[in-house]
Order: structure tokens, then sequence, then C-alpha cells
């Protein structure tokens, strides 16, 4: 029982934590988060095939980076492993900001569809709860949810990079 609590309290800490981690991005990033809720409502399936595809493009490259660079696994020397892992972590670093921004971004779009009679502040707060909580859900979030969101979350962020601005 005493495990339970633990891992519901952890999840709650972890979720305050997330948004205001969401908060601060979205306010430091205010145009990069808009643009990638743009491209999350316009097209959520180009969004989800380009984020699926460059996560298993880039996480199948850190793999092997990983495994190169982890001195018990392999005889790769100490000097190459170390010259290795920069890049490693640098690519694990920038999936990461990805993943965060792509994140943010539907968290906010929650927060939107969910509560629209909020102001964004709580909107945004309001949206990554919902959102930490469906994920935190066993087996349907852990395998379901959280992949699909982070898909498109990951596609959206890559397709607004490319996205013009159009002239207002």
């Amino acid at each position: 029982m005493t495990d339970i609590l633990r891992i519901f309290f952890i999840i709650i800490l972890l979720t305050i934590a997330l948004a205001a981690y969401f908060l601060v991005i979205g306010t430091l990033f205010t145009n990069r988060i808009t643009k990638t809720q743009r491209v999350i409502s316009q097209m959520p399936g180009r969004a989800f095939g380009v984020g699926f595809v460059n996560f298993m493009f880039f996480g199948v490259i850190l793999i092997v980076l990983f495994t190169i660079t982890d001195g018990n696994a392999n005889r790769v020397s100490s000097v190459i492993r170390g010259i290795l892992l920069i890049p490693t972590l640098t690519l694990a670093a920038l999936l990461s900001g990805v993943l965060s921004f792509g994140l943010a971004g539907m968290a906010n779009i929650l927060g939107e569809r969910i509560f629209p009679e909020s102001n964004a502040l709580k909107r945004n707060i309001y949206g990554t709860v919902v959102l930490s909580f469906a994920c935190a859900l066993p087996v349907v979030g852990w395998f379901l949810l959280f992949p699909y969101v982070g898909f498109v979350g990951i596609g959206a962020f890559i397709l607004g990079l490319f996205q013009r601005e159009t002239p207002a």
C-alpha cells in the first residue's frame, strides 16, 4: 500500500514540475510553441508520421551510439568512446528538447480544447495536468497515448521548423 501512495505522490510532484517546465518553455519560446500548436491543429496525421519516422531514425542512431560508448558491452578503446560520447549526448539532448517542445504544444492544445474559458496560464497548467495523468494510466497511457502524443509533438515541431510564415 505504501508503494502505491509513493508512486502516486511522485506522479503528482512530477506533474507539478512538468507544468512549470512547460510554462517556462511556452514563455521563452512563444513563437516556436505557437507554430507547433498550429501544426498539431492543422495536420496531426502528417505530424504523427514525421515524428514517428524521425524518432525511429534518431532512436536507432542513439541506441547504436550508446552501445558503442558503453565500455562493458564491447571492446572499443576508451579514446573512441570518449570522442563518441559528446555527439551521443548532444543527440540525446536534442531529441529530448524536440520532444519537450512538442509536448508543450500538445499540452497547450489540450488546455485550449478542454478549458476554453480559462486564461492562458490556467489552460497550460490544466492541459499539462490532464496530459500527465492520462499518460500515467497503466498500459493504455504508457504504450498507446504517450507514444502517440510524443510522435505528434516531435513531428509538429519538425514541420513547424520548415513552415513559412504567412504574411497578414
